[in-house]
């Protein structure tokens, strides 16, 4: 790991300003991602500024009848929470599916949303990674590939984004609050926050530079069953292949985000309107677009055999 300096401010803003002016400074907090990025040197930033610090831990109701939960609410406490169980058990069950239990201790909201969309070859540095060094080629295209994504991918990266807890965000239609060195404040949906890689695949989400993610805020609960799966090769502390987000009424409507085969959570809302006449007619139009490799085309059909366990399970 390469040095740094390091800095604890003491509000929001203060920290954004720290970041912005100091060049290839970072946030920190739980560093469940970022500290095993630099001990690769995959990551090496000059400068840290520890956020935790900042009061951003509180889960509190909003005048709209939602939640707002703070960047700094740990996954292990966002998941417990009463209300988030009761109201919001498709997050809930997500974020249990994620990790460990003693990284869930330290990761926090804002830093799972954030973890890098990556793959094997991102992490081998003899390798080519468009995301790790700018046009030097994706490994991933002609290398192995089960893995990573069928949809939204692009000719310069076909890394899946790893987490769970977005995927159930996504389908909530969560927004995330943000603040700037200058102290402006910002508020993104989810479904404008995760970047598609296009020919910047080193850019992973719409954030500016040096601004801080403050909280999440969820609407009113969404009626229905709540039901999150993931298909993974072994029983815990792996990605996914393919996860379902659902939340499914008894008449037959509902909605559904797609985990483990995009470069960030995927969702086709339009495809909502066929989930009456089942999974196939929804993964049909929702994976329209998709272009598997050769290692990975098994999930377009895992994916809807997914849906249909999400609709059996809720039926019953």
């Amino acid at each position: 790991m390469k040095s740094f300096t390091y800095e604890r401010p003491g509000t929001p803003a203060e920290a954004a300003a720290a970041v912005a002016r100091t060049p290839n400074a970072k946030f920190i907090a739980g560093g469940t991602n970022l500290l095993d990025l630099m001990k690769l040197q995959i990551e090496t930033p000059t400068h840290l500024v520890d956020v935790n610090g900042l009061g951003l831990d509180k889960i509190e109701p909003t005048s709209e009848g939602g939640l707002r939960v703070g960047a700094l609410v740990r996954n292990t406490d966002l998941a417990a929470d009463v209300r988030i169980r009761r109201d919001y058990g498709v997050l809930a069950r997500a974020i249990v599916a994620g990790a460990s239990g003693q990284l869930r201790n330290r990761a926090t909201t804002a830093g799972n949303l954030l973890q890098r969309t990556r793959c094997p070859y991102f992490y081998d540095t003899a390798q080519p990674c468009n995301k790790r060094q700018p046009g030097s080629g994706c490994g991933a295209l002609d290398g192995i590939s089960r893995q990573l994504a069928v949809v939204g991918a692009s000719k310069s990266c076909i890394a899946t984004y790893p987490g769970d807890m977005a995927v159930a965000m996504r389908v909530l239609d969560a927004t995330i609050e943000t603040v700037d060195a200058r102290g402006g404040e910002r508020k993104i949906p989810l479904s404008e926050f995760h970047r598609l890689p296009g020919d910047r695949p080193e850019v992973d989400t719409t954030l500016r530079p040096s601004e801080l993610i403050t909280a999440v805020t969820l609407p009113k609960p969404v009626p229905g069953t709540h039901i999150y799966r993931k298909v993974r090769d072994r029983a815990s502390y792996a990605y996914a292949l393919v996860s379902v987000a659902a939340i499914l009424a008894k008449d037959g409507s509902g909605r559904v985000a797609f985990g483990g085969v995009a470069p960030r959570p995927w969702r086709v809302e339009a495809a909502e309107a066929d989930l009456a006449k089942g999974a196939k007619p929804v993964t049909d139009r929702v994976f329209a677009d998709a272009k598997p490799t050769h290692d990975n085309a098994f999930k377009l059909k895992l994916a809807e055999r997914t849906l249909a366990a999400a609709l059996n399970q809720a039926k019953a």
